[in-house]
């Protein structure tokens, strides 16, 4: 899985698995493109789940793309199922928290 983190006032994390970056995914009007904005740094679930708990508690937002990235932030605790859609099967969350 890939992590970005763009510093702003407000932190985004930008997170998809690796194998989706660079792809693009459409279904009727829902989009999803993913650039450079998530190629980031490559890291396992267990560190995945530790930043993105981090960041939960520092008032950042979420990107976060494809079924290993999603499964990670369900774990964390910042998404539940419910909040997750899907793109040509492609699940994705966007967190503000």
């Amino acid at each position: 899985m890939l992590v970005k983190i763009h510093k702003s006032y407000r932190d985004i994390i930008a997170v998809c698995d690796s194998e989706l970056l660079g792809k693009k995914f459409e279904q009727g009007k829902k989009f999803l493109e993913l650039t450079d904005f998530y190629n980031g740094k490559g890291i396992s679930e267990q560190e995945l789940v530790a930043l993105l708990k981090d960041f939960a508690s520092e008032d950042a937002t979420f990107n976060i793309v494809g079924k290993k990235s999603v499964q990670a932030a369900i774990k964390a605790g910042i998404i539940n199922s419910a909040g997750v859609k899907k793109v040509q099967d492609i699940p994705f969350a966007l967190v503000l928290l």
